[in-house]
C-alpha cells in the first residue's frame, strides 16, 4: 500500500514523501482501516516541521482523523467494530492517516451514519468535537445569548457557528475578505465583520446594542483576544481554543474581575485522553444533529493522495476554508 513518510524534519515539500510500504496488520484491540478520506489539521504541518508538542520517531505518518471501511479486526476487539462498518478513526503516532490504510486502537474507532459521506466525516470530527465540547460542556451556552465567532470561515469557526445556532443562540462572525463573510453567512452567521475591511469592535457593539457579547470563541488569540475582551458582556465568556495569529495574548487580572467575567481554556485533546466516554458521548449527539440536519461540515478543498503536499501547502498559506480533504 501506499503511505507518506515524514523522512526528515521540514516544511511538508522537504519532509515528505510517498511511498510503499508493507499493508498493516491489526494486533490485539485494533482494527485495519481501508482510508477513504483523511482530513488535514494544521498540526500536521507543525509534526512535518518538528514543532509540535509530540515528536514522534522518524519515519512516521502524519493524518489524525479519517474516515472508512474496517477491513479486518484483530484479536480482543470484543463485538464492535466488525469488518465491513463504516467508521471514522483517530489514527495513533507514528502510523497516521495518510496512507490508503491505516491500524487504529478499537476504542479510537466510532460509527458514522450510512448516509454520511466518508469525506464529511473525516472532516467533522475533530472541529466539531472540538467546537461542541467548548459551547455546551465548558460553558453551558444557553438559548438567546449571543456568541462571537472568530475565523467563522475557518474549520472550528465554522462548526462554532452551526452548533451555536443549533443551540438557539445568535451569532456574528469575523472573516477575512468578501469570500469567506459570505461562508461564514452561509454557514448561519446572523451578522458578518470583515476584520480586514473594518473594525469589529465598534460592529459587534453596534450588534448588540452597547451591551457586548456573552461569549467570544477565539481561535486566534493575539491582538484578537485583546479586542475581544473589551466588547465581552458583563458575566460573559470567553473561550481560548487557539492561537493561530502566533501570539499568546496575556490576561489582566484586575480587567476580568472589574466586568466579571470568565476566560475559559478550551485543551480538547487533553479532553479526549482524560474522557474517551465523553467524547463517545459528544459523537453520538453529534451524529444526531447531522442527521436532523442542524449541521453540515464545510469541506474547502479536495485533493487526491498524490497532492498532499500541495494540500497542506494551500492550508498553510489560509488560502482554504472550512476543512482541507484528501482522498486515497
Amino acid at each position: 500500500m501506499r503511505a507518506w513518510l515524514v523522512e526528515t524534519l521540514g516544511d511538508p515539500k522537504d519532509a515528505l514523501r510517498l511511498r510503499d510500504v508493507p499493508e498493516p496488520m491489526p494486533g490485539p484491540g485494533t482494527v485495519r482501516v481501508r482510508v477513504e478520506a483523511a482530513a488535514l489539521n494544521f498540526f500536521d504541518i507543525l509534526l512535518c516541521q518538528g514543532r509540535y508538542q509530540e515528536r514522534p520517531p522518524l519515519p512516521f505518518t502524519p493524518g489524525a482523523e479519517v474516515a472508512g471501511t474496517v477491513e479486518a479486526v484483530g484479536p480482543d476487539v470484543g463485538d464492535w467494530p466488525r469488518a465491513g462498518d463504516r467508521v471514522v478513526a483517530r489514527p495513533q503516532l507514528p502510523h497516521g492517516g495518510l496512507a490508503e490504510q491505516v491500524v487504529v486502537p478499537a476504542s479510537a474507532v466510532y460509527p458514522i451514519p450510512p448516509t454520511m459521506p466518508a469525506e464529511e466525516a473525516a472532516a467533522a470530527f475533530i472541529t466539531y468535537q472540538t467546537a461542541y465540547y467548548a459551547l455546551r460542556e465548558r460553558i453551558g451556552l444557553r438559548a438567546g445569548e449571543t456568541v462571537l465567532v472568530h475565523a467563522g470561515a475557518g474549520g472550528v469557526g465554522s462548526a462554532a457557528i452551526q452548533l451555536a445556532r443549533a443551540a438557539g443562540a445568535r451569532v456574528v462572525a469575523t472573516a477575512g475578505g468578501p469570500e469567506k463573510v459570505a461562508v461564514a453567512r452561509r454557514m448561519g452567521a446572523e451578522e458578518v465583520v470583515d476584520y480586514l475591511a473594518e473594525d469589529f469592535g465598534s460592529r459587534v457593539q453596534a450588534w448588540t446594542g452597547g451591551r457586548g457579547v456573552d461569549v467570544v470563541v477565539d481561535p486566534v488569540g493575539g491582538d484578537v483576544f485583546d479586542r475581544s475582551r473589551r466588547i465581552v458582556a458583563f458575566g460573559g465568556r470567553i473561550l481560548v481554543i487557539g492561537f493561530a495569529s502566533g501570539r499568546i495574548p496575556e490576561i489582566p487580572a484586575n480587567h476580568v474581575l472589574l466586568k466579571n467575567y470568565a476566560v475559559v481554556g478550551v485543551h480538547w485533546g487533553l479532553f479526549e485522553r482524560r474522557d474517551p466516554e465523553g467524547v463517545r458521548r459528544i459523537h453520538d449527539r453529534l451524529t444526531t444533529l447531522y442527521q436532523e440536519g442542524a449541521i453540515r461540515p464545510l469541506i474547502g478543498a479536495r485533493y487526491p493522495l498524490e497532492e498532499v503536499v500541495e494540500a497542506l501547502e494551500a492550508l498553510y498559506s489560509r488560502r482554504t476554508v472550512g476543512k482541507v480533504v484528501v482522498a486515497p
